[in-house]
């Protein structure tokens, strides 16, 4: 018989957990809380993510089957209620879990600093995204998003190099992704890929200010005034034509009033399309293949949908978006380092 120390104790023990506690007593998370503290709330929601439970009852009935090895997981109640973790995850703060998380993803992302990217670049790429959670409306009222369909999203800024999110941010189902970009702490220097939908001429000025990058698709109804082309060579590759130039719409000149740069390409089945960014120095190839690692965010965006349905089962959504998103998707960063450090590649 193995007298060792657990799996799932071994896996916690990578973690910083005197960290957490600080967060506890940060936000006095364990104030008036006689039993089932902060931390065994964090351990069991752990649990759950990593075994891929499915509901709160679902939790309960193994951590029960197990009752006599709760200690050796960590956890110090006697036992683990459904009823008293839904309470747990319904009113703790959560903010306790979102310093916890961005403690996590700074101790990750170093590890992946010097793993090389699809593309030769030497800095750092994000990549913006958003994605909508469907909820009930009669379970969910504060998400309204259709007349009989509540809903939320989840707008997630990814590192590409080694696909860790560093930002996430939750909203109703109403708000608009471009909106979030205010929320976003420029880095100098770095790249960030965003779809049509961030099309906002005035915040991508922003990003041109504080001597950042951006690339993005352009609309259909973008007005372009090219003031002159650099020479491409359209026989041996996919790139139609590389040009500077501003834009011609009032507000748009406004909003945006320096060059820009237009590379139009075409795909595989022979369909143009445009892209805008505020960089020069790139080949025009490289534009296109930066902007095609947005897929990881895209692939992220589909797993964290799937996700949203298991904590709306799990009981963690119980707060609108502003005041409490009950979120224990951060364990990605603890996984993914320590995965690094194992020598565990994807």
């Amino acid at each position: 018989m193995n007298h060792g120390k657990l799996v799932f104790s071994q896996l916690m023990a990578f973690l910083p957990l005197s960290t957490f506690r600080r967060c506890v007593a940060t936000h006095r998370g364990d104030h008036k809380v006689q039993d089932f503290t902060c931390m065994d709330q964090f351990l069991t929601m752990a649990f759950a993510q990593l075994t891929y439970r499915e509901s709160l009852r679902d939790i309960e009935v193994n951590l029960r089957a197990q009752a006599k090895r709760l200690y050796h997981m960590g956890l110090r109640c006697k036992t683990v209620s459904r009823n008293t973790l839904s309470n747990a995850n319904a009113t703790r703060p959560w903010q306790i879990y979102a310093d916890f998380a961005q403690h996590l993803i700074a101790m990750a992302r170093p590890l992946y600093a010097q793993d090389p990217m699809a593309i030769d670049l030497d800095a750092t790429v994000y990549a913006f995204d958003a994605t909508t959670i469907d909820l009930c409306l009669s379970v969910y009222p504060w998400a309204p998003f259709r007349a009989h369909k509540a809903a939320i999203k989840l707008h997630t800024l990814l590192d590409l190099r080694g696909s860790i999110p560093t930002f996430i941010h939750i909203s109703d189902g109403k708000t608009h992704e471009v909106n979030t970009l205010d929320l976003l702490h420029i880095e100098p220097g770095a790249y960030y890929l965003l779809d049509r939908g961030y099309l906002d001429f005035q915040r991508l000025f922003v990003i041109h200010q504080a001597n950042a990058f951006f690339v993005t698709r352009a609309k259909s109804n973008t007005k372009f005034k090219r003031r002159y082309s650099n020479p491409v060579d359209r026989a041996s590759s996919n790139i139609v034509c590389d040009q500077t130039g501003v834009l011609t719409i009032f507000y748009s000149s406004q909003d945006y009033p320096a060059t820009l740069r237009r590379v139009v390409v075409k795909d595989e089945t022979g369909k143009r399309i445009t892209f805008l960014t505020n960089n020069f120095a790139l080949k025009p190839e490289l534009i296109a293949d930066l902007y095609r690692q947005r897929w990881q965010v895209e692939i992220m965006s589909q797993s964290q949908s799937e996700l949203g349905g298991q904590a709306a089962n799990l009981g963690i959504l119980e707060h609108p978006p502003g005041l409490g998103p009950q979120d224990f998707r951060p364990m990605k960063a603890p996984c993914d380092g320590l995965g690094h450090q194992l020598g565990i590649r994807r």
